[in-house]
């Protein structure tokens, strides 16, 4: 998918890009997979700022997603490929040979009019769900369980892509985005291809006003505030931090914080962890 650039006709669409959206299907969502999104951010009814750096932005509905794919060996046509505001990539709603529809994650390659399958019986194509064990290794993949029947939770966003490596004693070894390898039971399920929108990474917002569009409020550094304010405030000029790395305003580190459980009962399946 190609990015887009403009003119520059004000200092904001000087550098500004966008994803090229010509290619997706100029229709409404799909009312029946909507739902109301409820948005905990900015100001209480105090009016004191209780979520730092959130409010405002456009109003979106969420769509609701099948991660699960549990409608095995049906057929399903690909009726439109959708902008979804609430996720990097883009989706498409599918429309299954007994009317029901769904929207699944739209894989690089797909198109409107393709059919894609799920279950065990399915060809390795772009948007297909198999498990594991009816996947060749080496095939390109994503949406991954964890867990069967759980539902996808890895590899979803814009342009990843994850890759199956080997099979043996019951787990398949899974190459993911990060560099970490990681065994899944082979009874989970995954869909082939790679998630479209490659280019999403490359997108330049251009100016300030887009970021508030999607409900992010400004940020201030914490050197630039007062010793009451942050724990980096004060001092003549431009301080260090004085302390051995950055932290939050209520002094919990800030950068390179690791929040993974000391033991958790999933470090059994990590075989190579992405920092090696």
């Amino acid at each position: 998918m190609a990015i887009k650039k403009f003119k520059p006709t004000t200092p904001g669409r000087r550098g500004m890009t966008v994803t090229d959206y010509s290619v997706l299907s100029k229709v409404a969502p799909e009312r029946s997979l909507l739902e109301p999104m409820k948005h905990n951010s900015g100001r209480n009814n105090t009016g004191r700022i209780t979520v730092r750096h959130h409010g405002g932005g456009n109003r979106t509905k969420y769509r609701v997603i099948d991660f699960k794919r549990s409608k095995l060996d049906v057929p399903a046509t690909v009726k439109t490929l959708e902008y979804d505001p609430n996720r990097s990539a883009h989706i498409a709603l599918i429309q299954y040979e007994d009317g029901t529809k769904s929207y699944i994650i739209a894989p690089e390659g797909l198109k409107v009019g393709d059919v894609v399958m799920s279950g065990p019986n399915a060809d390795i194509k772009p948007g297909n769900c198999l498990p594991f064990s009816a996947i060749p290794v080496g095939t390109v993949i994503h949406n991954i369980e964890l867990y069967p029947g759980k539902g996808a939770q890895l590899v979803r966003s814009a342009g990843n892509m994850a890759q199956l490596m080997a099979k043996e004693n019951g787990y398949a070894l899974v190459r993911l985005p990060s560099g970490e390898m990681r065994n899944v039971p082979l009874n989970c399920v995954a869909t082939v291809g790679q998630v479209g929108n490659i280019d999403h990474e490359n997108v330049n917002l251009g100016k300030a006003g887009r970021k508030r569009h999607m409900g992010w409020r400004p940020t201030a550094r914490g050197s630039v505030m007062n010793p009451c304010d942050h724990p980096h405030g004060g001092g003549e000029g431009k301080s260090p931090v004085g302390r051995p790395g950055p932290v939050t305003p209520w002094g919990k580190p800030a950068l390179g914080y690791k929040t993974r459980k000391h033991h958790n009962r999933s470090d059994k399946f990590i075989v190579k962890r992405a920092n090696g």
